[in-house]
This record gives structure tokens, sequence and C-alpha cells, in this order.
């Protein structure tokens, strides 16, 4: 049956186009700095929002209107999955991405629960295999369950600990199976409320011992995808060990990890950790480090994680713009839609019109940032803002030929020191012009 009745294939039909179901801007096919606008942004659907989210917030229930949800148990798993390749297929989205507990129930023990799994996943593969669409990525849900209330892998409970090895060693098995191009780790509850009865030193300390035994066995069963951390600053924790992405770096730098991990960044974890998105990406790619990102953003006006579909077209140009300075781009990341509609867009085509702004939005922000690239126009006011670093006294500061004794003398001739304007505001204005403009 058909969950997105008399929805047709996306197509696109450009600027002029006013048919609301129609790319204005993606056009999979359009070679943007020598690759096309679908091999650089990847796109993938989030499970959990598009298929299991149900419109419910703290103030009040379900509104969503699903054709799924007439279903049940493992009837309506197989309802989800169902509708999940229906909704890639409308899209012509290439990806898609799931939690383990997204895809099929939890049953009443860790067998029962695995039971479940493998028939889901079996049904996705079959799926995968009749239509050529990809798994960008697979994680575990360790943060729903009670059994987490104090945490998973920095858990004070050692039972816990073994449980969320055991089903994160299946999620990989499954990462393996269906051909996961990357595989996230997201600590939704490795954090904790208060120092008062915490020991951080031990929790910090088994997180790495997890994350090293989950390197170990990927590679004994020679699961050969890229392994992500998605920093979150808070939420369900007071405080996650995750942070931000500097916070990242230096938890996988004292641990030895580095060599096997990077980070998939998300707009709106960046804005609750007071940051921008660029700045995390930012971060990340002069560290070397960037893997993927989760596509949405956050409301300024409201503390919490609203996870709204992108549309800001200043933030994606700007985000675009690291990922193309990125070595190798997205590389085997992409661009997953880690956002749900909004509460009163509660009708199925509501998801398909979220999905359209959002990859709008993205190819916009990419055809921005390519020509600010292409014409050099941050390359000339860097090079403009820190030309002192370039010859003199500067440019053996940078070449480690100077110290404090040199530059003690160099300061003693008592030369004026004159500054030049930042000029940020004329910046931002090139960077709107753009926006209008390209």
């Amino acid at each position: 049956m058909s969950y997105f009745a008399n929805t047709p294939v996306i197509r696109y039909e450009g600027r002029g186009s006013d048919n609301p179901l129609a790319f204005k801007f993606y056009n999979p096919d359009e070679v943007v700095l020598g690759k096309t606008m679908r091999e650089h942004l990847r796109f993938a659907v989030a499970y959990w929002h598009a298929f299991t989210g149900t419109g419910s917030d703290p103030f009040g229930g379900a509104t969503n209107v699903r054709g799924w949800d007439r279903y049940s148990g493992m009837d309506l798993a197989k309802a989800r999955v169902e509708a999940c390749f229906e909704l890639l297929h409308i899209l012509d989205v290439d990806y898609f991405c799931f939690h383990d507990r997204d895809i099929a129930p939890e049953g009443d023990t860790l067998q029962e629960t695995n039971a479940n799994l493998d028939v889901i996943v079996g049904q996705i593969e079959e799926h995968m295999k009749a239509t050529g669409k990809k798994l960008l990525w697979n994680t575990a849900n360790m943060f729903t369950n009670p059994r987490f209330v104090h945490g998973a892998a920095t858990t004070s409970n050692a039972d816990v600990f073994a449980y969320a090895a055991a089903q994160v060693k299946k999620a990989l098995e499954h990462g393996k199976r269906l051909g996961a191009e990357n595989y996230v780790f997201w600590g939704g509850r490795e954090g904790y409320e208060s120092l008062l009865n915490t020991d951080l030193g031990l929790e910090l300390d088994n997180l790495a011992r997890f994350l090293h035994m989950a390197v170990d066995y990927a590679k004994e069963i020679g699961f050969d995808a890229q392994f992500l951390i998605e920093p979150k600053p808070k939420e369900p924790s007071k405080h996650q060990y995750d942070f931000d992405a500097a916070t990242t770096l230096a938890f996988l730098h004292k641990y030895s990890l580095l060599p096997h991990f990077k980070l998939n960044i998300e707009a709106n974890h960046a804005t609750l950790a007071g940051h921008t998105f660029e700045h995390e990406l930012r971060v990340s790619r002069i560290n070397g480090v960037l893997g993927s990102i989760d596509a949405n953003q956050g409301d300024l006006l409201l503390g919490w994680d609203t996870d709204e579909f992108p549309t800001d077209l200043y933030s994606t140009t700007l985000a675009m713009y690291e990922i193309l300075l990125n070595e190798g781009g997205i590389g085997r990341g992409g661009v997953n839609f880690d956002a749900k509609v909004r509460r009163a867009s509660f009708e199925p085509v509501d998801l398909v019109h979220a999905h359209i702004a959002g990859m709008d939005a993205f190819a916009r922000g990419l055809q921005v940032a390519a020509k600010l690239i292409e014409d050099r126009v941050f390359d000339g006011i860097l090079e403009t803002r820190y030309g002192s670093f370039q010859s003199g006294i500067g440019a053996d500061i940078v070449a480690g030929r100077a110290s404090f004794r040199t530059l003690e003398a160099y300061a003693l001739e008592n030369k004026p020191i004159v500054n030049a304007s930042g000029r940020l505001e004329h910046i931002k204005a090139i960077v709107n012009q753009y926006i209008s403009n390209v």
C-alpha cells in the first residue's frame, strides 16, 4: 500500500516553478566544483523523526497522521520499513539512517529483542537490494529504556554496561550486514546530573574502554565503516561528556581513539553548546575529523533541541563552505535530516514538503559556497587581515624564528602600532549579496 498517496517523485524544476512538490535549487545532476550535487550532499532521511515521531511534546499528545500507525508491534515495524523506502523513492534520496530501537520493538529478553531486529533487518536488506538505496549509518539507542537511567557506557551499574556492549555488538553486526558506510555513537545519557554522586574519572575511563571494545569488534568481524561521535552538550543529561567538538577531540586524544573516530556535527547541538554550526564544522575540519552532519536548525528563542528542518540559507551557505574546504568534502558521511516537522504540520505530505525545503536550502548553500570559493572571497579577506604575518617580524613568528628576547627587542623600538578595521559588517553584506545573486 502507499503511505504517501498521490505524491509524485519530486523533480527539479528550477527557481521559476510554483509547484510545491518540486525542487527549486536541488538538481542532483548539476555539477558544482567537479562533482554533482548528489555526490556533494549525499542526503539521508532520519528514520526516528520521519517514521517513529508522533508530534507529541511535553504538553500534548500525538498529532501526526500516519498510515502505518494503524498497526502495532512487529506489524508496525514492517509497515515503517515500507513507508521509509516509499519516501526515499519519492524524494530520490539515496540514504537513510536509524537507531536499532527505531526499526524493531524491544522484547521481554535480549534474545527476543535481537530476534525482532533480525527479522526487520532482513526486510530492510531485501528493500535495499531491490531499490539500490543505502544505509548512511546506524546506531544503538541506549537512552530511552529505563535501564539506562544512569547511562550506558558511563553507568554506575556494571550489568548495564554489559547489556550496552551486547546491544552495540548486535548493531555493529547489522551495520556490516547492511553495508553501513558509517556507525554513530551518540551518548544520550553519557553524562551526569551532579558531581556529588559521580566518579568522573571512572566514567570517562569506562567510556573509552567501551569505544576501544567497539573498535576491536568491528575489526574482528570486518566491519570497515567510519566510526563517528556526535557531540551534544546537554539533553537528556545535564552535562554530557561529548559537550562539543573541542571537548570530544580532547577526549579522543587522551584515550588514543583519534585514529578511529571522526565527528558527526549537528547544527542544533552546536546551538545548544553556545556555538554556531559553522564553528563546530570548522573546529572539526581543521583538526581532520569532520565526518558527517545532521542537518537541522534550532530556534534561538527556545532553549532546547527543536530539530527543525533547515531553511536558513546563511547557515547552510557557511556550512557548505566548511564542507567544500574539508579534504574529500563530506567523504563517507552525508547530510542527514535529523529534523522533524512541526507539531501542527501533521499530514503525511508535510514530511515531503519539509525534506524539499531542507534539500533546497543545502543545495542553495552549496551553490553559494562554491562561488565564494571560486572568487576567493574569504581568501582575500584573510590574506589582507593577517598580512603582517607574511613578512618581517610576523614571518619570523610563523616560521618559529622568534623568541621572547627577539620580540622584546622589536617592541622596544617603539614603532607605532596601527590596526586595520575588521570590516565585519561589509563582509556580511558581501555574503548576503552572494546569496541573493548567485
